[in-house]
């Protein structure tokens, strides 16, 4: 009999073929980290419920009985026990996701581990005479290099699941469309190397260390050299505007070549950041290259982007700029369509730019996961920042970072461009009287509600706001504005929330920043005297507060720490300060770094993988999208969701015209019919009715009369 794995017209692949198909490439996958021999076994493994007598008949039209053919591989992997335990979890999850563990009581309809070892299956024993089990001759961990056994366990199933389930879809993708795909994985890296090198020649022979450039290639080179360095964990500790984005790819490429590494990819917070810097990158080593991979790029299905939509389901391109929330949430999922990628973070160089924005809230299990990264999967490490966090002790095995920065102390002292004066407390009518008598200044607040205010009082020529009050194309569209008026020396003052802190290239002559989190206010002082054109003298950064205490969202303890240092009369700017500052702030949050205890879901084998999918989420979603409909692009990309319905692509679209509403906000703006669900297709997606509540100056009022109170 011949058993069938697909069918595609007059074509069929054998379960056999598709087994030995999907081995071969899931080995190779796996021999990135020295487990080819799991990745063979799992792949053999996966399918063999497909030999059930009730599959055949169903593929052949046959039946409509659905037929699971996943835990079929699973009982196979109990049955034998020992090594071939471990890919229990891997082969019953390929489809519908890594499942718990779950318990005894489990019956066999419940998704776990434990309720389908009782579940009635098809008769599968035929696949005996075609399949031989292979061996699996290899350890799963290196116990010497783990502080966390079950951990290292948890992550070790996660990334031969990763080489199964992206070998699956590959050899599935090669079958159907006959050889004919469309996937780019990109140049060489030794190319890339190349061809930075290139575009650097001439900047490297300056070495004069009394100019900014001259200071900005003695880090470059330094990196350059150090890319020579062996794997590990390395710091790029950079004072703002010392060149770390170029620096941070020398070092990567580098570091690659020498150590035959596959890929670097760039983890980065912001949206804005990601932009900017996948440009600079694509500039010089070709659009071909480099992926970005969040929720603002769309690769439409044309022949052109092709490989690259492709490619963002596997990262399959040599260098891949993505954001903190997409890296962590895809290393901590369960679904087999965001751990696809995971393999390819093997064997990969990590560039974690503004690494002090690694979430708080999930500090222990991202520090857990990179060390494990770096120990077991072949991967280094750089953390690249201005404002380095105090993360040594969360190293649990002995891993410590090697700095690229030549001479770090003398750098920041040469690229200290402002003074920081502590101006106290401040009503808003003094900070609105001192913002009168700046020709540019920036002033950043905590609240979106007191940004609209103060620019309120403000209103007039040359008076700006930002906030995420407004969409993120009215966004762009008034920075350009404002970039322009800085450029042209006319008068701009910016009143804007913190997100103008990184990754948005503004140069102001002075910066009012309200009390907040030190790294968030030396962020800030990275928009004043950008350019090194004044004396730091010249380019003060005034911190203030004001007088009633406010409930800033996650930020409370950042302030209190960063108030207690100014009181202690520490120069903020101060790489001691900076130390102090994390120190403080991680002892302080103790266990909220973890707190969803993440890690205790890994236990004596016990592992839940489904829960902890489902709780690691690094925006918590109390929010609705709120879709503004106020330009013409936009009409059409919402008629095309209505007339269409949920797409990936439609969705990606319309976010340039979104903007998150908390859901106290959103219930009163329901409550008062200013606005509508969207589509009964995409839960929590509504639009706004009254246009009279967005405005070109400041996006989303938040603060009008609703007939009861004012609401803010």
């Amino acid at each position: 009999m011949e058993y069938i794995a697909h069918i595609d017209k007059e074509r069929i692949q054998t379960v056999k073929e598709h087994l030995e198909g999907t081995a071969k490439i899931s080995g190779d996958f796996a021999e990135k980290f020295g487990k080819e021999d799991w990745g063979y076994c799992c792949g053999m493994l996966h399918d063999i419920g497909k030999y059930s007598i009730d599959f055949q008949k169903r593929i052949l039209g046959e039946s409509n009985r659905r037929v699971d053919h996943s835990t079929a591989s699973a009982r196979v992997c109990a049955e034998k026990g020992g090594r071939y335990s471990f890919l229990e979890y891997c082969v019953e999850g390929h489809h519908a996701g890594l499942p718990d563990y779950g318990s005894n009581f489990d019956g066999s309809n419940d998704p776990t581990l434990m309720g389908r070892r009782k579940k009635k299956i098809s008769d599968y024993q035929a696949y005996q005479t075609e399949i031989e089990i292979p061996p699996i001759t290899s350890s799963p961990i290196d116990l010497n290099k783990t502080a966390n056994r079950d951990f290292s366990l948890s992550v070790f199933m996660r990334m031969i699941y990763s080489c199964l389930v992206d070998a699956d879809f590959l050899d599935t993708e090669a079958f159907m469309k006959n050889g004919k795909g469309k996937r780019d994985s990109g140049q060489d890296i030794a190319v890339l190397l190349e061809k930075l090198e290139n575009h650097i020649f001439d900047w490297l022979q300056n070495r004069d260390i009394e100019t900014v450039n001259g200071r900005r290639t003695e880090i470059l080179r330094h990196c350059l050299e150090m890319g020579e360095s062996e794997k590990g964990l390395f710091r790029l500790t950079v004072p703002t505007g010392g060149g770390k984005t170029i620096a941070s790819l020398a070092f990567a490429l580098r570091h690659a070549v020498k150590n035959k590494m596959d890929r670097v990819i760039y983890v980065i917070p912001y949206t804005s950041i990601i932009e900017q810097n996948a440009k600079v990158f694509r500039d010089i080593l070709g659009e071909e290259n480099v992926l970005e991979n969040h929720c603002n790029v769309d690769y439409e299905s044309s022949e052109e982007l092709m490989p690259m939509q492709l490619a963002t389901e596997n990262w399959d391109k040599p260098i891949v700029v993505t954001t903190n929330v997409q890296f962590f949430e895809s290393l901590f999922s369960n679904k087999s369509s965001r751990c696809r990628k995971l393999h390819n973070i093997a064997n990969s160089v990590l560039i974690f730019d503004e690494a002090q924005m690694l979430p708080n809230d999930y500090l222990k299990p991202c520090i857990a996961m990179i060390e494990e990264l770096i120990n077991s999967y072949e991967t280094s490490v750089v953390l690249c920042t201005a404002t380095q966090p105090a993360l040594k002790s969360f190293f649990q095995n002995g891993v410590s970072a090697t700095e690229l920065c030549p001479r770090m102390k003398e750098q920041f002292a040469f690229f200290k461009r402002t003074i920081f004066e502590n101006t106290g407390v401040l009503t808003e009518e003094k900070l609105v009287e001192n913002l009168k008598k700046e020709f540019q200044a920036l002033c950043i607040v905590n609240t979106k509600k007191r940004a609209q205010r103060i620019y309120k009082t403000l209103e007039g020529e040359g008076i700006y706001h930002l906030s995420t009050s407004m969409y993120p194309k009215h966004r762009k569209r008034v920075l350009k504005e404002i970039q322009e008026r800085l450029q042209q020396n006319k008068k701009c003052v910016l009143v804007s929330t913190s997100l103008v802190e990184a990754g948005v290239d503004l140069d102001f002559r002075s910066v009012y920043r309200e009390l907040a989190g030190v790294d968030s206010m030396i962020q800030a002082a990275g928009r004043c005297n950008r350019e090194g054109t004044r004396t730091a003298k010249e380019s003060k950064v005034f911190i203030f507060k004001f007088e009633e205490r406010q409930n800033i969202l996650g930020q409370r303890q950042q302030i209190d720490v960063a108030k207690s240092l100014i009181a202690d009369g520490r120069d903020l700017s101060d790489m001691e300060s900076i130390t102090k500052y994390f120190e403080m702030l991680y002892h302080i949050k103790g266990d909220t770094l973890d707190k969803k205890k993440i890690m205790d879901e890994f236990k004596n084998k016990q592992y839940n993988f489904a829960k902890v999918g489902k709780e690691f989420r690094l925006i918590e979603q109390n929010t609705k999208t709120l879709f503004i409909n106020c330009e013409e692009q936009a009409d059409e990309i919402l008629h095309l969701l209505k007339e269409r319905g949920f797409s990936r692509s439609g969705v990606r679209k319309a976010s340039q015209y979104c903007i998150e509403v908390y859901d106290k906000e959103f219930d009163k703006l329901y409550g008062m019919g200013m606005v509508r669900p969207v589509s009964e297709d995409i839960e929590d997606f509504y639009e706004l009715q009254d246009r009279s509540k967005y405005t070109e100056e400041m996006g989303l009022e938040l603060e009008f009369d609703d007939g009861v109170a004012l609401f803010f």
